[in-house]
């Protein structure tokens, strides 16, 4: 092996030794702990060393790195404090998580670095988003992420190469090709020889370095961060290396030839490039002996420190407030004005307000008023992204966007591949570089192209080491269009069981922007539904400025005394039609947020009329009503006068044929529910 030095001084050379050698001393510790019990699970990155040290001091202190399990070497190399890492591996509270992710499953925006999730691929899509946060700002600076040779076969690394490509985005995709995804060779993961081959298919440099030479990382890289600050584009870099120890201890390496860990144990990357400094006189033999004792000395106090420090005790409290950003709404920007309550004695409309003076207002249909609140949050957060299929020139399918290429620019109108995964994984990035995103998912039904982004990404990020994620996805939702089983679904349950997320459904227009604008204040993941029938067919009173509806507020559309219906989106307008038509006096509760949802508002209208009936179009197993029920039953039982009801949409797909899809919707038997529920 050898090491071309270039012109680096004596000093670069000794401190990436210095950096090689502390991830080094600090696994064999590790192990040692890991025997005794006092580490609970350990990823080795024995081998592997020097792409992650190379990589990370190659790189100025204020460029993000999305790390994975085996990269010790960059927090290290950050600086990041010993007996912080030390007690985020014992689950401690002066570690990074609190306690509530193990290992490298954390970040920190003090050292600049994005914590991994165990799905590994995701985290190439965040990198995405921080890059084009520093395009749009003109700050030239790279994002560097990493993945290994088996988490390249998710779709994910695909949509974010794809992505960068596209958007020219200044990231560098480094491939850390050991050889193996955990126990299964690299020739039954994929067909090509070498990653380099991958570059050119997505338009971008591809570039091969040997991976365990911490000189040539270094230097790759460096030159690489320095040509990409000016002149942003993505590149793929494969670092050729091998994992010296199992995918995690427990795993062991028997799969593993013997004569392969033989022939890479001569490569290893601190044994070789400490012989050669030695072989060049950069550093002595004293010198060597020296800086081990003070890293090992370093690395015993750090230990003693986070041994000392108290463990995790449960707080039921604390637990349940982070698991959503602080967020105060700013009370001067919440919307006085009220739509009319119908009254049940008197059966007139009452516009109420918090004071005198009624905003001014005009007639806007459901879907002007969202294109409205998108507008003016564009105003309002001059950070906001936009990002959608097809929503810059063309305006997206329902044409909500129309026009704002114009207004806002094309960077912040961006239209994108099909690639809603790597899309809701950018919006995280924007988020880690203090900008808000929207994402339009073109029909509600295609998110489930990106569902791991936002349930194992979005909603934990804030949680699991306290980063924000501001982003705001738009589902075009429900049926009535005919439209079939892939565009017509109401999947809003799937998200209501995921803390983290907040799920909001507007019925009405002034509810559609001021929930919106809402959303985009909140610093959150929001998924906002919004639905398709309702877009053209609906008109209402909309205030002229900025204005945001309460999230997690219900609202109560109608005044009766017989019963209670609770509801939300189109079921609104199915309750009032039904009650009219019956002649039925009932409340009407449009929860409005389904999570978190109303239950203050749910329990007064069930203690004041004792009868209550559930109504969504979402199926009715696994449904949100089911969930309402099961809490009133269990807070309410001595308010009830009749078994509560269901009704919703039927427990098939939602089916294409007009006719069909009048029954799969629960209209009809919402009529007969509440005939019986009122003669009960």
């Amino acid at each position: 092996m050898t090491f071309d030095r270039r012109d680096y001084a004596n000093d670069t050379l000794l401190h990436l030794y210095r950096e090689l050698l502390k991830p080094r001393l600090i696994e064999e510790k590790m192990l040692i702990l890991l025997r005794q019990g006092k580490v609970s699970k350990w990823f080795s990155g024995i081998g592997q060393e020097a792409i992650s040290v190379g990589s990370t001091l190659a790189l100025e202190a204020d460029e993000y790195i999305l790390p994975l399990h085996r990269n010790l070497g960059v927090f290290t190399a950050r600086q990041v404090p010993l007996a912080r890492l030390f007690a985020q591996w014992q689950g401690k509270p002066s570690g990074f998580t609190q306690g509530r992710d193990r290992s490298f499953h954390f970040g920190t925006s003090e050292y600049h670095i994005v914590g991994m999730i165990s799905h590994l691929g995701p985290q190439l899509a965040v990198a995405d988003g921080i890059a084009l946060a520093d395009v749009l700002d003109e700050k030239p600076r790279v994002t560097l992420t990493y993945s290994g040779d088996g988490g390249a076969s998710e779709g994910d690394f695909h949509e974010a190469l794809n992505v960068a490509a596209v958007w020219q985005l200044p990231v560098i995709f480094l491939i850390e090709n050991n050889g193996y995804g955990l126990s299964t060779p690299s020739n039954e993961q994929f067909r090509f020889k070498s990653f380099v081959d991958k570059g050119p298919a997505y338009g971008m440099e591809a570039v091969q370095v040997d991976g365990n030479n911490v000189l040539d990382v270094f230097d790759t890289i460096h030159r690489l961060a320095v040509d990409l600050r000016q002149n942003p584009r993505p590149v793929l870099v494969e670092a050729l290396t091998f994992r010296m120890r199992g995918h995690e201890e427990a795993s062991g390496t028997k799969y593993v030839p013997a004569e392969l860990l033989q022939e890479w144990a001569q490569k290893d990357p601190v044994d070789r490039y400490e012989k050669w400094l030695l072989a060049e006189g950069i550093l002595t033999e004293t010198a060597r002996h020296s800086l081990r004792e003070q890293l090992k000395k370093e690395i015993e106090t750090a230990l003693e420190e986070a041994d000392a420090a108290p463990g995790p005790s449960a707080d039921t409290a604390r637990e349940l407030a982070d698991v959503y950003a602080p967020f105060a709404p700013d009370a001067s920007a919440v919307s006085r004005y009220q739509l009319p309550v119908v009254s049940a004695k008197n059966d007139s409309s009452n516009e109420l307000a918090t004071d005198n003076q009624q905003p001014t207002t005009k007639s806007l249909r459901f879907i002007d008023a969202i294109s409205d609140g998108l507008r003016q949050s564009m105003v309002r957060h001059p950070g906001l992204v936009l990002m959608g299929q097809d929503i810059a020139e063309y305006g997206g399918v329902f044409k909500i966007t129309e026009g704002f290429v114009a207004e806002f620019g094309k960077g912040r109108v961006r239209n994108t591949p099909l690639c809603e995964s790597a899309i809701v994984g950018a919006g995280l990035g924007l988020s880690v570089r203090g900008r808000k995103s929207m994402v339009e998912m073109q029909f509600a039904d295609f998110v489930t192209c990106g569902f791991n982004q936002i349930v194992n990404n979005l909603a934990k990020s804030h949680y699991r080491w306290g980063q924000a994620a501001d982003v705001v996805i738009r589902m075009p939702t429900g049926a009535g269009t005919a439209a079939g089983p892939f565009h017509s679904q109401s999947n809003e349950a799937w998200f209501t069981h995921v803390p983290g997320l907040k799920v909001v459904y507007p019925s009405n227009p002034h509810d559609a922007k001021g929930l919106l604008c809402a959303a985009f204040d909140d610093p959150n993941p929001v998924l906002y539904f919004e639905h398709k029938l309702l877009y053209r067919s609906l008109s209402g009173p909309v205030p002229d400025g900025y204005y945001t509806t309460p999230i997690g507020e219900a609202a109560l559309v109608r005044e009766g005394d017989e019963l209670s219906i609770v509801t939300y989106g189109m079921g609104v307008h199915w309750a009032l039609a039904a009650c009219n038509e019956l002649n039925i006096s009932a409340d009407i509760l449009d929860l409005r947020t389904l999570l978190p949802w109303d239950t203050k508002a749910v329990r007064r209208t069930v203690a004041k009329n004792g009868r209550l009936l559930v109504l969504h179009e979402d199926t009715l197993t696994g449904g949100l009503g089911g969930e309402i029920v099961a809490w009133v039953a269990e807070h309410c039982f001595q308010h009830l006068d009749a078994p509560v009801q269901r009704v919703a949409g039927l427990d098939t797909p939602i089916p294409f044929a007009p006719p069909l899809e009048a029954d799969f919707l629960p209209q009809q038997r919402l009529k007969e529910r509440l005939a019986w529920l009122q003669g009960y």
